[in-house]
């Protein structure tokens, strides 16, 4: 590791990239992105943000809104200004690479106001060479032990009419499908009341992060947080008129305020990706870059991995997750009536750890084990429902766990909490330390429906600390969290590397049973650019049964090429094969399932466009493998790969696994085209993609 600090004491005469009086500038190490800061003549402040000499973000003002004390807004004065830089490299234990550099010149202003009370307050900028990032700090007052924000006035002042790709800045979830229009266009009411959902609340005409922008000359914004600890979700409002975003905070209606902190503290980073072009987003690394190191040491417990289970069979109706195999919502543990049609049984487990255990595949993940599944959603009082170490009278959890373990294969254990975090954390310890004892690492959790009590959101700061104390507590007991109905990635997994993976998008079970016809062919070409910036992604690849015939109104509107593609696209350091096994078996595609990695050491943008097409290489740990994948939209497409991220005298057997000639997302899904070529630093593969279709190559050394 290298490092680099330096410490200058510098007000008023710093190197200004627009060179006005009275301005603090810091500017990226490469000169590229510049962050200007100044105080108005009403000692209101506002910063600007600039890339190669242009204006990205104009004149943009900082304020705060509190509960029982005035705003923190004008009569600032500048006390200080320092100015320090860093260069150093880090290690991800697993990620989309094995090092990371982490290269910033920071400027930390000092502010008191010149009335009373006095308050004093200090603003941190880092100018990246990808990006910036800013946040708040709030010092010790006198007489005060805490304060209470009502609102975050940050604002992103944008000097033109961008294409914005973004979902509602909806307070319970992120399950919408993604949007594609002007600033001046965007209408976030209008997607207020979606059937499909279980739950949603959206206020204003807002975005939730991260969002994704492209200017008319090509340049790409993207607008997120980093390190959100102990403080609300941010989304964004939107003024179409001025093209001003401005942070909207997600609130408390139990509480009746956004944030509650003692003092001192420091808010999450407010942070701006910035791209001349779209594959550069991808290999960003600002976000998980302005969190703090490692706090955990060594996490080899936890092994990336594939896995299958028992979950796809219930989204299409094979079976259910409760043990009546009702699933009408009428009945309770006490009057369970067992009609065979439950899904987590032991020989129904067994049977999926056995095509594990045969097909290189390390997990099996099994949703409905335990007690409660009869009464867990669509009633007001869910709390007490669930019970996370009980398991239904069919369900052999010690036996299971040890036939696994016998068979080199995991248990992925499984929480639903039915979005009542006050029951999980009673049983909280109790439940991982089951997990630890039957040597369990991972664990899926899920929050479906509103939260109780009543007035909470699922990206309130009050659920923010209840995703952080299951993280802590996971890290106690070795084990890892996929959160599904999360709070949104924002890099935390360099902190607490057990935050393995999220949902926090529109999953794959929406093509299984969603009224508007599943998620269309766009849709994973702007995920990768939206976000999977934000971290990794359990979205759940790998159906080859696309037609669905159980559900003959759904169907996955991808080719299986793509379906493939997606274990090296969207990246996860744990990935399902999520069709039913039988629907694997003596399929000649699969092979590139059981070859494929999950932990790389290095990942390459080969090229991409925000909602039309993107194609990603990647170099698995251990082997020297690489894996290639390619997706498009409805659109079909010809693709050239240039093989020059190859090792140099090193030879390859390429697996190609592409769209048939007459493979058509609708018509004919499921042709598929695979062959096998010698290929080398310096080759190149033109490739056809059909309409809604994809390709994976598998590179193995020879």
């Amino acid at each position: 590791m290298k490092s680099i600090l330096t410490l200058l004491f510098l007000v008023g005469t710093f190197m200004s990239c627009t060179q006005e009086p009275n301005t603090l500038s810091v500017i990226s190490p490469s000169g590229n992105n510049g962050i200007d800061f100044q105080l108005n003549d009403d000692g209101e402040a506002f910063y600007r943000v600039l890339h190669n000499n242009g204006t990205v973000i104009d004149t943009s003002y900082m304020s705060f809104d509190f509960q029982n004390q005035k705003s923190l807004k004008e009569n600032l004065t500048i006390l200080n200004a320092t100015t320090h830089s860093l260069n150093e490299t880090w290690e991800m234990p697993w990620g989309e690479q094995r090092e990371v550099v982490n290269h910033y010149n920071e400027l930390v202003v000092e502010l008191e106001e010149a009335t009373a009370p006095h308050r004093r307050f200090n603003i941190y900028f880092r100018a990246y060479d990808d990006g910036i990032g800013f946040r708040y700090e709030f010092l010790p007052q006198q007489g005060i032990d805490s304060i209470i924000i009502m609102d975050e006035n940050t604002e992103f002042q944008l000097t033109e009419d961008y294409t914005t790709w973004w979902i509602p800045g909806d307070w319970d979830i992120y399950e919408h499908l993604y949007n594609t229009s002007k600033l001046s266009d965007l209408d976030a009411i209008s997607k207020r009341n979606h059937q499909d959902l279980a739950q949603t609340n959206i206020p204003e005409n807002a975005v939730n992060t991260p969002v994704t922008m492209r200017g008319e000359n090509g340049l790409h914004l993207s607008f997120h947080e980093a390190n959100l600890t102990d403080y609300a979700g941010m989304t964004l409002k939107v003024d179409n008129e001025t093209y001003q975003l401005t942070s909207e905070l997600v609130g408390s209606d139990r509480l009746g305020y956004k944030v509650k902190r003692a003092l001192p503290f420091k808010t999450p980073w407010r942070t701006v990706q910035i791209a001349d072009k779209a594959t550069e987003l991808i290999d960003s690394k600002l976000i998980v870059n302005l969190n703090e190191p490692n706090k955990l040491g060594d996490v080899s417990w936890f092994e990336p991995k594939k896995y299958v289970g028992i979950w796809w069979e219930m989204h299409i109706g094979k079976s259910t997750w409760d043990y009546a195999g009702s699933q009408d919502m009428n009945t309770f543990i006490e009057k369970l009536n067992p009609t065979g049609r439950h899904g987590a049984t032991t020989e129904n487990t067994k049977r999926y750890i056995d095509f594990a255990a045969k097909n290189n595949i390390k997990g099996v993940l099994v949703e409905g084990w335990n007690t409660g599944w009869e009464h867990w959603i669509g009633f007001e009082d869910r709390e007490g429902v669930f019970d996370f170490v009980t398991p239904y009278p069919d369900y052999d959890l010690e036996g299971l766990t040890q036939y696994a373990k016998d068979k080199g294969v995991e248990i992925i254990m499984h929480n639903e909490t039915s979005a009542a975090p006050r029951t999980y954390e009673q049983q909280l310890d109790t439940a991982y330390q089951l997990m630890h004892k039957l040597g369990i690492h991972s664990v899926k959790t899920g929050y479906v429906g509103k939260i109780i009590p009543k007035g909470e959101y699922h990206h309130g700061q009050w659920m923010v600390n209840h995703y952080r104390k299951v993280v802590e507590m996971g890290a106690k007991y070795q084990v890892a969290i996929n959160a599904h109905e999360p709070i949104k990635a924002t890099g935390l997994r360099r902190t607490y590397p057990n935050v393995i993976a999220r949902e926090g998008l529109r999953g794959q079970e929406f093509n299984a049973w969603a009224t508007d016809g599943g998620n269309p062919p766009e849709h994973l070409p702007i995920v990768a650019f939206t976000r999977m910036l934000a971290g990794p992604i359990d979205f759940t690849p790998g159906v080859f049964d696309i037609a669905l015939p159980t559900k003959p109104d759904n169907q996955i509107n991808t080719t299986l090429a793509q379906q493939l593609a997606l274990y090296v696209v969207i990246y996860s350091p744990i990935q399902m094969a999520c069709d039913l096994p039988e629907n694997y078996e003596g399929q000649p595609a699969f092979q590139f399932i059981r070859d494929v990695g999950v932990d790389w050491d290095k990942t390459v943008v080969l090229n991409g466009e925000v909602g039309d097409f993107v194609t990603i290489a990647r170099n698995e740990r251990e082997t020297g493998n690489w894996f290639v994948g390619g997706i498009t939209d409805e659109n079909s497409r010809e693709l050239t790969i240039d093989f020059d991220f190859l090792d140099e005298g090193v030879s390859y057997e390429a697996v190609i696994y592409k769209d048939a000639a007459d493979a058509h997302y609708r018509d004919n899904p499921t042709a598929i085209a695979i062959e096998s070529l010698d290929v080398a630093k310096g080759s190149t593969l033109t490739v056809d993609l059909a309409e809604g279709g994809g390709f994976a190559i598998s590179l193995l050394k020879k």
